[in-house]
């Protein structure tokens, strides 16, 4: 294997885990949305 093919694989696989830890440490941190407790809070209608 030349010294290229060898950097461009060890630059890729790098890059390719920081970004999954990036975006798997993003999903961890990211605070819930707040959502309505029930379908009649949800609904603009009276029924």
């Amino acid at each position: 294997m030349s010294t290229s093919a060898l950097l461009m694989l060890v630059v890729t696989e790098v890059t390719v885990t920081l970004f999954t830890i990036f975006f798997f440490w993003k999903v961890l941190t990211v605070p819930p949305k707040p959502e309505p407790d029930s379908f009649a809070d949800n609904d603009d209608e009276a029924r």
